[in-house]
């Protein structure tokens, strides 16, 4: 293990959320058992005494989740300079065969993470909470998740050696290797892929600006915008990044995080995960629009989640543009890699 601030930071936070979630998982099953908020006996009681704190402290807890994402990206980058061949946080995540899955199961997490926040922000709308049941058996779907996700940021951090000799992130996101996904996602023909980008983009704006004006479409929302999600990190790879670094070669979508990109990888991420779990979240909230206690508070906040997803998808639009409009780079119709 390699003793280093933000190590320690990552791991505590792992710690703590696991911990509070497997706590708070508990008191979920036992929600799920025997929740019958008609019922007076003592059981009842306890669990709704329970299930107000609990829900206070997942907030808290999920929303250290959101967070632990950037910080896991912005430690694996700090520490680069402690590995031979590591340029950036790529690098740093193929140290060892942990690195690379645990960020794969952060991104997950960070979608479920926000979609419990939105359920229980909607749940907390109803004077008899009504959707509790549902967003507890989210949790307990989501908490084996967050406990794996710790067991291998453990094994990544505390199998850390510094006289590892590690690959850069030209080698590891280069279209002429062969072999590897983040190669085959480098090998994608950057013009067609940013054709599709605009044109999902378009499609999936066009949905949101009809869900939002209609109340209708809500299902197709949430999944264009899970889809759009899956899109722009593609593009965000075989394409877009080629115009911040103005290099044809280079694919990686860490160093955009750096200090020498101005750190608009940083901004271009927060958009869209953000935009992603807003617009999955509102369409997913229209399947309680018949619950009693909902029905006058659920479709504002809807409106208010899809608003903001459209705000944030348009944002991530049009910083892209501004990076592909002012690059200097030039990719002929053929496309250089």
């Amino acid at each position: 293990m390699i003793l280093n601030p933000t190590v320690i930071a990552n791991l505590l936070a792992s710690y703590t959320s696991s911990g509070m979630l497997v706590y708070a998982a508990y008191y979920g099953m036992q929600i799920l058992k025997h929740w019958n908020i008609e019922s007076g006996d003592e059981l009842q009681l306890v669990l709704e005494r329970k299930t107000y704190l609990i829900s206070t402290v997942l907030s808290f807890v999920f929303g250290l989740q959101l967070l632990s994402l950037f910080l896991y990206i912005f430690t694996a980058d700090a520490l680069c300079p402690l590995f031979v061949g590591a340029m950036c946080a790529a690098g740093t995540l193929n140290v060892n065969g942990f690195g690379y899955p645990t960020l794969e199961l952060k991104i997950l997490n960070f979608l479920l993470a926000g979609l419990w926040l939105v359920l229980n922000h909607a749940d907390n709308q109803g004077y008899d909470y009504p959707l509790i049941k549902k967003k507890y058996l989210l949790l307990t779907l989501i908490t084996p998740f967050i406990v794996l996700e710790t067991v291998l940021e453990s094994f990544y951090f505390l199998g850390m050696q510094a006289d590892v000799i590690t690959s850069c992130c030209g080698s590891l996101f280069s279209s002429e290797k062969e072999g590897g996904l983040g190669s085959e996602i480098a090998a994608l023909p950057a013009k067609p892929m940013l054709w599709l980008f605009y044109g999902a983009m378009t499609i999936t704006l066009s949905s949101g600006l009809w869900f939002y004006r209609t109340g209708r479409g809500g299902y197709l929302y949430a999944g264009l915008s899970l889809a759009m999600f899956g899109i722009a990190l593609l593009a965000t790879i075989s394409a877009i990044s080629l115009y911040i670094y103005e290099l044809p070669t280079h694919h990686c979508p860490f160093c955009i995080i750096m200090e020498d990109y101005h750190y608009v990888g940083y901004l271009l991420y927060v958009l869209l995960f953000g935009a992603a779990v807003t617009g999955i979240g509102a369409g997913l909230l229209t399947a309680f629009g018949n619950v009693g206690s909902l029905q006058q508070e659920l479709p504002g906040l809807i409106r208010k989640l899809t608003l903001a997803s459209l705000a944030l998808f348009a944002l991530f639009t049009a910083l892209v543009s501004y990076e592909v409009a002012t690059s200097s780079l030039v990719l002929s119709y053929e496309v250089v890699y």
